[in-house]
């Protein structure tokens, strides 16, 4: 069976898209590109927000349109929380975002059969976490591993904790087991991932957090970097500093998800924080890491924000400096309790205020890569087009080089002499 799978939403679902693509390899079943002829079209959904499950459909209807015949089955997100969307789309397959390796089972039942099957579960029925093999997609320099799935914080604004379910953490033994495995890979770089990796271990009742864990996956190989996923703010403690700032192969990047600066939107949020608890994470991490890079996401135009409280963020951004931002106006998202909020901000007001945070974010990202010029820094290449070479910065900072050298899957040392844009320009040491 020939089969083809389209992917939307974040790095779980990416890992999840490279474990089925594992799976149905080892049971003889072939890899084609989206655009090619197959017997079968996996969409691995998302639900983040409307928008994205506008887009799940568009693409379940267009592999519905390339092979009138052919097999279309949906997992993911969107299709554990709106099942009686599925209906009329005309799918053969419909599952959600749990097990794994039985939708493979069941994708060649499918096929075989051409009969349709619905196989959807409570996620909050959940209580394992589903070990799927790591790895990452040919030719890549930066390898994902999945440590936790799951999230119970229940955001005001956020349908994940109903699409994924409770807390369930990767045992630290098979997680430092799937690391050695992605090393004797020569992957030179994985990615920490999760729903909410800060959870990690929650579920576990060994008293291990997340620390105890990127301590024991940078023990495997201290020369493949280590890079963490998104943080809940409050991961970010004295001893986590203390013990993560001694770990040599941890890049100093740390994404802190923040989504507003102003504690009376944080509250309607429902986040587990304030904006003196963020910037003391802030404060820390600068207090032990050279120069990490810290980067955050932001929702603008949240119901009831007011003019004054998004001042209020504004100000919060310029004393945090943030490295980078994902900025985000706020998209109800049907089920959640902010979609029923009084006080829906107007979505010219939403698209100014995002305008005015990214000309915010955009000058304090271009200040902080001006400050890298004549820096020399370990460069991971992973790409090269009309001889320039591009690869990232243990800070995640994009760097091009000139080069007829062969670099992919090279840690090579550059020294920074300019910037385009938002990449840095070097040359090889």
């Amino acid at each position: 069976m020939k089969f083809s799978i389209y992917t939307l939403g974040c790095k779980v679902n990416q890992y999840e898209t490279q474990a089925l693509e594992q799976l149905l390899g080892q049971r003889g079943h072939e890899a084609v590109a989206f655009e090619d002829a197959a017997d079968a079209y996996i969409i691995n959904t998302c639900s983040v927000t409307a928008v994205s499950d506008k887009k799940s459909r568009q693409m379940i209807r267009r592999a519905r349109k390339m092979s009138p015949d052919g097999i279309v089955a949906v997992c993911g997100c969107y299709s554990q929380t709106h099942p009686d969307e599925m209906s009329d789309l005309g799918l053969d397959l419909v599952a959600g975002t749990g097990d794994r390796t039985g939708f493979v089972e069941l994708l060649e039942q499918t096929y075989a059969e051409r009969q349709p099957i619905v196989a959807l579960d409570n996620s909050f029925d959940r209580r394992h976490f589903e070990l799927l093999p790591a790895g990452g997609l040919e030719g890549r320099t930066r390898a994902m591993l999945k440590v936790e799935d799951g999230c119970v914080n229940f955001c005001s604004y956020c349908i994940i904790p109903y699409a994924r379910g409770r807390i369930r953490s990767m045992a630290l033994a098979d997680a430092v087991s799937e690391m050695k495995h992605l090393v004797a890979q020569g992957f030179l770089e994985v990615v920490v991932t999760g729903i909410e990796i800060s959870s990690w271990g929650q579920d576990l009742e060994t008293g291990e957090t997340l620390i105890d864990l990127v301590e024991a996956i940078c023990g495997v190989d201290e020369n493949v970097r280590i890079r963490l996923g998104s943080l809940e703010p409050r991961t970010i403690t004295e001893d986590f500093c203390r013990r993560a700032s001694v770990l040599n192969n941890l890049c100093p990047h740390f994404h802190l998800s923040m989504q507003s600066g102003c504690d009376t939107v944080l509250a309607r949020m429902n986040r587990k924080y304030d904006t003196a608890r963020y910037h003391e994470s802030v404060t820390l991490l600068r207090a032990h890491f050279a120069s990490p890079a810290i980067t955050t996401d932001l929702i603008v135009g949240f119901p009831q924000e007011s003019a004054e409280e998004f001042a209020q963020t504004m100000e919060f951004l310029a004393l945090c400096q943030f490295t980078s931002m994902h900025i985000f106006p706020y998209s109800k998202r049907p089920g959640t309790p902010a979609s029923d909020m009084d006080g829906q901000v107007l979505k010219a007001i939403k698209d100014e205020r995002a305008h005015v945070a990214a000309e915010r974010a955009g000058e304090m990202e271009l200040r902080d890569l001006d400050a890298c010029v004549g820096q020399t820094v370990p460069v991971l290449f992973e790409e090269s087009k009309d001889g320039v070479w591009r690869g990232h910065t243990t800070r995640y900072t994009a760097v091009s080089v000139p080069s007829e050298d062969d670099l992919h899957n090279c840690v090579v040392q550059v020294c920074i002499d300019g910037r385009q844009g938002t990449t840095l320009i070097g040359k090889l040491v």
